[in-house]
């Protein structure tokens, strides 16, 4: 279990930190006044509620994850696949890249109580992956990082491009220092002809008791020669979209964040509706709605985001793709199956 916290902060990372205008001295800290509203008042009624009724807030059967289709991956690019929550691969400019792989059956691996995934034997689609030239990490929470992926994906991945202090953890795991490359916001690197963008997002981070925001959060660009992707990361709505549309103008198709939520931590996750306005600051052509789908880690019915999301986006007539978990696509597909109602 210990093993699962990940590396301890050693003087080392304190250093790195320092160089982070977010770094305040002790933490990191959000680009807006961001809190959550959950005292000790509130405490015994969230608990309550969380675990009341959570069995009829999931899905009433086992979600399957079809087969890696490495025909139809290959066919075209950028191709995609979302793996329920916020996992996916991606295939953009020859290479083949993780976004947030964490592919366990459960969000709560330390907590007495358990966060069982919708989809059983998810572990078992890492087998079947093609080998993976990067992993990009937006931040360290275990429904992000947790160690049974990784011991399972470290064979396949060469190189791993994270937020600022999760390298810390890898390395604790045995990934060498060479390996792995740390960002703050705005940081760019070029990768085998494409380049990679670590973007501000309205989070926190940690793994333990004692690490809260002592590691980095954001989203993430990637740019091909001939496409741009975003990938909002986890985090509230705030003024940094219109940063991102400004400086990269447009996104041929972006993946925002629409999950998870609840009024008492609503400046740290978006409302569906907010995901559409995100995408549209940030200037993104097409929508694809993430962090739902894997998990039930709020009060509210697992369907709920994407119904939502799917409202708000026929309202604004903005274009959008609600992809069934482990099907490839590409940006020109329209998917618009409401498949989520099978279970």
């Amino acid at each position: 279990m210990f093993k699962q916290f990940g590396g301890k902060i050693k003087a080392e990372h304190i250093a790195k930190y320092k160089k982070s205008p977010q770094w305040n001295g002790k933490i990191f800290e959000n680009l807006e006044t961001t809190t959550m509203d959950i005292g000790l008042k509130n405490m015994p009624k969230l608990i309550k509620y969380s675990f009341t009724g959570r069995a009829t807030r999931g899905p009433q059967a086992n979600i399957p994850i079809p087969s890696f289709n490495q025909d139809s991956f290959y066919q075209s690019e950028p191709t995609f696949v979302w793996y329920g929550h916020a996992v996916l691969l991606l295939r953009i400019g020859g290479k083949n890249l993780l976004i947030d792989p964490m592919f366990g059956p459960d969000a709560s691996p330390i907590g007495p109580i358990r966060t069982p995934r919708f989809s059983k034997d998810s572990l078992s689609v890492i087998d079947q992956l093609p080998e993976i030239d990067a992993v990009l990490m937006t931040h360290d929470h275990y429904d992000h990082l947790d160690l049974a992926s990784f011991q399972k994906y470290h064979p396949k991945v060469d190189r791993y491009f994270v937020a600022l202090g999760v390298e810390r953890h890898l390395e604790k795991w045995g990934v060498p220092a060479s390996h792995i490359q740390s960002f703050d916001w705005w940081d760019t690197f070029s990768f085998e002809g494409l380049t990679l963008t670590f973007t501000p997002s309205r989070h926190f981070a940690g793994r333990g008791a004692f690490d809260r925001a002592k590691s980095f959060w954001g989203g993430w660009v990637i740019q091909s020669n001939s496409h741009q992707v975003y990938w909002s990361g986890d985090g509230g709505y705030g003024g940094h979209f219109k940063e991102v549309g400004e400086r990269f103008e447009k996104f041929d198709i972006g993946f925002m964040e629409c999950g998870q939520y609840n009024p008492m931590w609503h400046q740290i996750h978006m409302y569906p509706e907010e995901a559409v306005q995100a995408a549209q600051d940030s200037n993104v052509k097409k929508i694809v709605p993430v962090h739902w789908g894997g998990f039930t880690l709020a009060l509210h019915h697992w369907t709920d985001p994407i119904e939502r999301f799917v409202n708000a986006a026929k309202s604004n007539n903005f274009d959008f793709n609600t992809p069934e978990i482990g099907a490839v696509f590409g940006i020109s597909d329209s998917l618009k199956e409401e498949w989520w109602r099978r279970y």
